[in-house]
Order: C-alpha cells, then structure tokens, then sequence
C-alpha cells in the first residue's frame, strides 16, 4: 500500500521593499515578475498533475473492465462447475445402478452356468447311450420291430420327438453359451466405461478448480491494481489542491507586494525594525520562545536539532529535527500568509508556510505539532506562535519536523534545501 500523501500547509511571505541584514531590496518589477514566474510554474506542475489524474483514472476505469470480463468469466466457470456437479451426480446415480446391473449379470452368469452345466451332463449321458446303443441304428431297430404299420407310426414319432428334443437341446446349449459371452461382454465394457466416466470427471474437475483457482488470484490482483490507483488518484487530488493553494497564496502575494513596496517607499526614512515581534495568536504555551532574529529569517523553536537534513537510514530526510521535552511553542520562520493548516496522517497537526523573499518563493513546513493556531488564509508574522512542539502523526518522541524549500512545495520534494546556513537553528 502506497502511504496517503500528506496534506501541506502552505503560506506566502510579504516581500517588503526594504532592507534587511544588509540584503538589498529588488525593484518592484523585480519581485513581482519573480512571483509571476513561480506562479507559472505552478501551473504547470498543476497541468501536468490533471494530466496524471486523467491517466490514473482511464487505468482505473480499465482494470474495472477487466475486473467485470473477470468476474463474468468466473460466472460462466461456476456455472460449469455447476452443471458438471449435477453431472457428477448423475453419473454417481447412474455408476450405483449400473453395479447393480453388473451385480445381476453375475447371478444370471451364475445360472447360465448351471445351465450350462446341466445340459452337458445330459449330452454326456445321451452320447455315451449311442455308444453303447449304435447310435441311431438303435432307432432304425426300433422302427423295423414295429408290429403293424399303426405301431410302425407311432415308433417313427416317438423316435423323432426324442431327435428333436436332442437338437433343442444342442440349440439352447449355443444360444446360452452366445447369451453368456454377450453378457460377460457387456459387462467388460460397462466397467470400462464407469471407469472412464470416473477418470473424465475427475479431469474435469481439476480442471474447472484450477480455472477458477487463476481467475481468483487475477481478481485479486486486479483489486489490489485499483485500490493502489485510487491512492494514487488520491495522492494527486491532494497535490493538485496544493498546488491551487500555493498558485493563489502566490497571487495573493503579488498583491500584498505592491502594497508592501508602496509602503516601503513611505517608510524609507524609518527603522528596519518595522518587521515585527512575535505575537502568540492565542493559545499561548508554556516554555521557552527563541528571540526574533534581525533579516528574513528567525528560529522556528527552541530544542536540540535531534536530526538533520539528508540520508536517514534507507530514507531520504528532507528536514530538520528540533527536540524538546516540555511545552515549545512553534513560531513563524518568516512573514507569510497559511493557505492551508490541517492534520495529516503521517505528519499529524502540520503548516506549510510559502514565503517570498525580493521575489523568490521560499516553503516551509511544520509537523507533528501538538496542536494548531495559525488557520488557513491567516497572515502571520516572523516569529508569530503558530503552534505548540507535538508528537502528533508518524512521529517517535516529541519535535519540530521542519523543512525548507526553495521554490513551491511538490510531492516529490524537489525543491527541498537544508535550512543550515540560512534559517536560525538551535
């Protein structure tokens, strides 16, 4: 699962048209083009950004089709299933009935057998009486001892009836022995084809579970494809909302520039402390609160740096960490104005804070606050309580997570810079 993109905070620094620390101030064409040039560049990013939410969503709505050909393949292979179940319980029924014929044709084959038997024996028996008899020159002595030629008759029938019963005898013998070899035949290939019916649905049950096995595992797949999508589609929302935040926090910028440098130019005989002190905008904490340095930049809380900026692991740290145990509050790095102040899942209750200094924009983030003062749309000061030190968020220990950018915040975090060197840091 990709990690929810986290919701940024960003804010849009005042570029006043005098000097501070020494740094000259720009014209007002200067400053105003340089924020034209970010603001145009964020819209870029922002088309790019819709041009992937379109590319995500055709993906998305492509591995839906394919997730609907899927589940209606899986339809038809069930109904296979199905109707091959019923089969197998049929064949099952009809298998039973057929043991019970074959069972029969073994009793039958039995008798057949005894008859067999039987009729062996009397042949037997009538075969040893021609031996001993003369066979049928027995008969012819039987006829010639006739007394008259009533007599003559009834000896020629009865010696016929006795030759025929012999011959019915041979018949029966043939068509029993023909009986028996067909049926002994039939049940040879009753058996073989049980056992082919037996082989033919185990087959096909195999089969039908290994279909069914693979269109399960592609339909998770699938599943699995779209939930990471819609991450995705929602990772580029988010962005994109950013992103529109920061093209208006810059537009807005662009005006409060204007006023700015008009008021610098009535102000250019006063003190460059006109900057501002720190102010704790309600909801005020205990602990300690750095003092507000001279130039662009102050430091954001008291603490330790606990962790810098670069490789971490097998991660890539884009900012600082400033640890404190009791309650910290959270300032203002520079002048700016909050687009956007909310809690995030992995950086809890954050700002980001989108600065212009003579002109160029500057991003910077507060994570894993206790908790939030500074609102959306709010203009803040430098060294303005924003917010009070937290463990909020994907966070081990309570501290400041902040980081610097150096042009408009992205989610890729291009623009990241280390802050030492040009941010106050403890």
């Amino acid at each position: 699962m990709r990690k929810s993109m986290m919701t940024l905070t960003v804010a849009v620094l005042v570029g006043f048209g005098t000097t501070f620390g020494g740094f000259s101030t720009k014209t007002e064409a200067e400053s105003i083009s340089k924020l034209k040039g970010e603001q145009n560049k964020i819209q870029d990013q922002r088309s790019d950004v819709k041009s992937d939410m379109n590319a995500a969503n055709d993906k998305i709505n492509s591995i839906k089709d394919q997730q609907v050909d899927v589940k209606t393949e899986m339809k038809r292979i069930d109904y296979a299933i199905e109707d091959a179940t019923n089969k197998i319980n049929e064949k099952t029924a009809k298998i039973e009935e057929t043991k019970a014929e074959i069972t029969k044709l073994q009793k039958e084959t039995e008798v057949l057998k005894e008859r067999i038997k039987a009729r062996n024996e009397l042949l037997k028996e009538r075969a040893r009486s021609y031996q001993e008899t003369g066979g049928l020159v027995n008969y012819l002595d039987v006829l010639m001892g006739s007394s008259s030629f009533s007599d003559f008759i009834d000896r020629a029938n009865a010696v016929a009836t006795i030759m025929q019963a012999d011959q019915d005898i041979i018949r029966k013998q043939e068509a029993d022995r023909k009986e028996l070899e067909e049926k002994q035949a039939q049940v040879k290939k009753d058996l073989a084809s049980l056992e082919k019916m037996v082989a033919d649905l185990e087959t096909l049950n195999r089969q039908l579970a290994t279909q069914k096995a693979e269109k399960d595992r592609l339909l998770a797949t699938l599943v699995t494809q779209e939930q990471e999508e819609q991450e995705h589609m929602m990772d580029l929302k988010e962005q994109e909302q950013i992103l529109a935040s920061q093209e208006a926090a810059i537009q807005k910028a662009i005006k409060l520039e204007q006023e700015a440098q008009a008021r610098a130019a009535a102000q250019a005989k006063q003190s460059s402390s006109s900057t501002g002190s720190s102010s704790s905008g309600g909801g005020a904490s205990s602990g300690a609160t750095p003092g507000v340095s001279s130039g662009y930049w102050t430091q954001p809380a008291v603490g330790v740096l606990s962790s810098g900026f670069g490789g971490r692991g097998s991660e890539m740290h884009f900012g600082v960490d400033i640890a404190n145990r009791t309650k910290v509050p959270i300032l203002a790095a520079a002048d700016g104005v909050v687009i956007k102040s909310y809690y995030s899942s992995s950086y809890g209750n954050c700002i980001f804070i989108s600065h212009s200094i003579n002109g160029q924009v500057y991003t910077t983030v507060y994570a894993h606050m206790s908790s939030r003062i500074a609102g959306n749309g709010a203009v803040v000061k430098k060294g303005q309580q924003i917010g009070v030190m937290g463990n909020t968020g994907a966070s081990r220990g309570q501290h400041l997570h902040f980081e610097l950018h150096k042009g408009p915040w992205t989610q890729d975090k291009r623009y990241a810079i280390s802050p030492v060197g040009i941010v106050p840091l403890p």
